[in-house]
């Protein structure tokens, strides 16, 4: 890990300066507990003086970030998506949504650990695991897992090391880390925020969003991030979709609005939680309607076809285009890689996962394209878009995913259930989720599921139901939660 310089001196408070050496001296005392940082850049502070040199005022100006390390930044640090195979990629290149954040007067901190490659390397991984960074952990119980694969940047803000991160999902993977982090995690419409210079899974699905300790926070970031980029394709309408989204909070916004319930996603341990959640919302004068069936599993088998035909070719575009001396240039030539460094790449899983998308056929394959149609229609128009008109409503909600489960190098995750967030994440439509409460010492979220380009409205609600709920306790890094108060002396023998 490299630490920038300065961490221990003093500057005006509120200052660019104070906050960045703030920030660094959190992760050098919490850090070594969570693995949630790579590595820091050694610019850090002079980017901190030129902000306070500019007198940059408002927004995320002068706030620290953190970056998932599958996303480029000018500077220092290699690009690795947590492989040893990318331990030299040092582009030099700053993604355009990092140029963003730097011209919104941002601090660049340094980037987080994530799951390898996204997660995508192997059905039986470990969300949080990386070759270069190990094992992220969950603050608020150090053998919990943090879920993927943007659990560094979500473990990270949780343990209050930064106030914002970016992120990037494909399915699950900003929204599960925030919601199991305690957090909020707002995944973007699939090209309101460019791609490029972020090492893919897939141009269907993939987008990067923002990671916060507060609605306003992610909403201040998206409105930082979001835009067209020509390089980009899918982002074309992104400038006109956009807007300020924090200027939109309302407090006031579930007033009146018709929200769908979705008990067929509902369950895994969280039924309480979102009773309470649900109850808030009623008292907030929203109108709920419950949508008690849908069959949202036919997607599955064409989603994962999708994903291992655009990793390959995606995967192929990204490493052939990096000007770094990588030693991979495809998909075959990461899994021969892997394949001659598996004392350190391989040590608790395997790939068989990059092994299966090895075997397809590319983007002109015809089974392909049906899959991908038939997995977008199930998803959006006959899935999202037909509960909303179905039921008269304008959003959905349901609880993102279960409380964190144990980390298990045994037998990889063993997650007990997973919410309707995939059927955002395939539809390539917007997805919110808050804080709603604590299961047993762990967090659970709440989502907020819309059509295409509604982060405005999704953001307020989450707003409004975040300010109706209250505080919640932070995490206290227990090494496990059989340490926690709530816990411990239930798990006591009755003395006689």
């Amino acid at each position: 890990m490299l630490f920038a310089t300065g961490a221990s001196a003093q500057y005006p408070d509120g200052s660019a300066r104070q906050r960045t050496a703030n920030a660094l001296a959190r992760i050098q005392a919490i850090d070594p507990q969570l693995h949630s940082v790579l590595a820091l850049d050694s610019t850090a502070m002079a980017q901190a003086q030129r902000i306070d040199a500019r007198g940059a005022r408002g927004g995320i100006a002068g706030e620290p970030i953190l970056l998932k390390d599958n996303i480029e930044a000018a500077g220092p640090l290699p690009t690795t998506a947590g492989s040893l195979a990318l331990s030299t990629n040092v582009t030099n290149r700053d993604a355009p949504l990092v140029a963003r954040l730097r011209a919104a007067g941002a601090i660049i901190l340094g980037k987080t650990n994530l799951s390898e490659w996204a997660n995508i390397r192997s059905n039986h991984s470990i969300s949080g695991w990386s070759a270069v960074g190990g094992q992220t952990r969950n603050p608020w119980a150090l053998d919990r897992n943090p879920c993927g694969s943007s659990s560094g940047s979500g473990a990270a803000v949780a343990a209050g090391l930064v106030r914002i991160a970016i992120g990037t999902e494909t399915d699950g993977s900003v929204t599960c880390p925030a919601a199991l982090n305690g957090i909020v995690g707002m995944k973007p419409t699939v090209g309101l925020v460019s791609r490029t210079h972020i090492v893919p899974i897939s141009h269907s699905q993939d987008t990067a969003g923002p990671i916060a300790a507060s609605v306003r926070e992610a909403a201040m970031l998206l409105t930082a991030i979001a835009g067209s980029d020509p390089a980009d394709p899918a982002t074309v309408e992104a400038d006109k979709r956009k807007t300020d989204y924090a200027a939109l909070l309302d407090a006031g916004s579930l007033k009146g609005k018709r929200i769908g319930v979705m008990r067929f996603a509902s369950g895994f341990g969280t039924d309480a939680a979102f009773a309470t959640a649900l109850a808030v919302l009623r008292e907030r004068g929203a109108t709920l309607v419950e949508i008690k069936k849908f069959d949202d599993q036919s997607k599955g088998s064409d989603e994962l076809k999708v994903l291992l035909t655009e990793l390959k070719a995606d995967l192929a575009t990204y490493l052939k285009g990096s000007p770094a001396p990588i030693p991979v240039r495809s998909l075959a030539d990461v899994i021969a890689f892997d394949n001659a460094h598996a004392k350190a790449e391989m040590p608790l899983f395997g790939q068989d996962t990059f092994e299966d998308a090895q075997k397809t056929k590319g983007l002109s394959d015809p089974a392909y394209k049906k899959a991908r149609e038939a997995s977008f229609r199930a998803a959006g128009p006959n899935g999202i878009d037909h509960l909303l008109k179905q039921y008269n409503v304008i959003a959905l909600v349901g609880p993102t995913m279960p409380p964190a489960w144990l980390i298990d190098p045994v037998n990889g995750d063993q997650s007990t259930g997973g919410g309707a967030g995939s059927l955002a994440a395939v539809a390539g439509y917007p997805h919110l989720t808050v804080p709603m409460g604590l299961v047993k010492g762990l967090p659970v979220g709440l989502s907020f599921i819309g059509p295409k380009w509604s982060e405005a409205r999704l953001l307020s609600l989450g707003y409004a139901y975040e300010q109706a709920r209250g505080p919640l306790p932070t995490p206290k890094l227990y090494r496990s939660i059989d340490d926690s108060p709530e816990i411990a002396p239930a798990l006591l023998p009755i003395r006689r």
